[in-house]
């Protein structure tokens, strides 16, 4: 039953493309994969995604309202995400990958006319990317440990704008790049004979202090007797997140899968200084701890062509949601294949992902209490990705 690694190593590629390139659990974008490092010999992989979400929702008025709703089209914005890593045997056991990619991301903008609209001009905008050294130890043919450092590296511009935000209409930060460490930790347990791999990886959160530069609007200026920008230090920790990666042959050239991933991010809080007088200590982002699941099926058809599918589901989250992630769950499928060339293998595939319903909230200014300001339904996003492997 043991597949032959050109097929194992591709169909794991494609099922990792297809991961990483749509929304996933909070900010999430390449779900920190480091299955790179269980390739057989020595692997050089460029990855490559685009994503096309759409989005698009409605105001919801307060009762008695003169202004008619607004409408917001396109509010996630297309993405490009990349990934590359490095993988090499040392003998006697060790081997060790070096992998680039980028965690963490949010491309959020809404039209509309902050004057007539509850959300009209809100945005948000976070890029991100990391550098992960990863080496391990192989006891023996069934056990393994992994552990690596990681160097990651932020930046992000925000923007409250609409009548739901009252003295807050027209707030904007800038939290200028910041580079952080964190580590990972992890074991595996597998059986070669049958492509059975149990992998369990911890990442670390990551504390990043950024320069920040508030942007005051003339009511909150008024309010607090402020000038229109403020400068201080912003302290937002990235989640420490679980992967769990498993995958075993069950027939001849036929290998079954499934990767968990468990996000912590209730502790991920961003609140500059003004704001958070202003607003008692509210964070900007409210996005819950959550887990994501997919399984799927590879088959190699030939020596040379193999093909995978998977579904999978991000559950919907208890708490509050904020406006600038309007979205509550999610459901995907997605298809992928693989063609391999003796030392190189290209791979790709394409995934439809359902969008969970949501009505974005902030805090009535009069009642200091949450309101629906907003609702979103029927929304989905496409991705599209490519891969490139070489063997040396």
């Amino acid at each position: 039953m043991k597949l032959h690694h050109g097929a194992t190593s591709a169909l794991a590629l494609a099922t990792a493309l297809m991961a990483s390139q749509a929304g996933a659990i909070g900010l999430d974008r390449s779900n920190q994969d480091i299955t790179a490092i269980f390739e057989e010999g020595n692997v050089l992989e460029l990855s490559f995604g685009k994503v096309f979400p759409d989005i698009s929702g409605e105001d919801i008025r307060p009762e008695g309202s003169p202004l008619p709703n607004g409408d917001y089209d396109d509010v996630g914005d297309d993405f490009l995400n990349a990934s590359t890593s490095v993988k090499m045997d040392f003998g006697n056991g060790f081997s060790g990958a070096v992998i680039i990619d980028q965690p963490f991301g949010a491309d959020i903008s809404y039209e509309g006319s902050p004057a007539t609209t509850m959300l009209g001009g809100t945005m948000a905008n976070l890029d991100s990317h990391a550098i992960t050294a990863i080496g391990r130890y192989k006891f023996n043919e069934n056990f393994s440990v992994h552990a690596g450092v990681r160097r990651e590296t932020l930046e992000a511009d925000i923007m409250l704008s609409g009548l739901a935000y009252g003295a807050l209409n027209g707030y904007s930060v800038a939290l200028d790049e910041s580079s952080a460490n964190g580590f990972l930790v992890g074991a595996a347990y597998e059986i070669p004979e049958i492509a059975l791999r149990a992998a369990l990886t911890y990442n670390s959160a990551v504390e990043h202090e950024f320069d920040t530069v508030e942007s005051l609007p003339v009511a909150l200026q008024a309010g607090f007797s402020l000038p229109a920008q403020v400068a201080s230090t912003t302290t937002v920790e990235t989640p420490e997140s679980w992967n769990l990666d498993l995958q075993s042959g069950v027939a001849q050239d036929t290998l079954v899968f499934a990767n968990i991933r468990y996000a912590a991010y209730e502790d991920t809080l961003v609140s500059p200084r003004i704001f958070s007088t202003a607003t008692g200590g509210a964070s900007l982002t409210n996005i819950d701890d959550n887990y994501q699941m997919q399984v799927g099926v590879g088959r190699k058809l030939s020596d040379m062509f193999a093909v995978q599918a998977a579904i999978g589901f991000e559950a919907e989250g208890d708490e509050r949601i904020s406006p600038l992630d309007p979205t509550n769950g999610k459901r995907w499928v997605s298809l992928g294949g693989a063609y391999t060339m003796e030392t190189v293998t290209i791979s790709g595939g394409i995934r439809y992902t359902m969008l969970g319903d949501a009505n974005p909230e902030t805090t009535n200014p009069f009642t200091g209490l949450p309101e629906d300001r907003a609702e979103f339904d029927d929304n989905s996003a496409v991705a599209i990705g490519m891969s490139v492997a070489y063997r040396f």
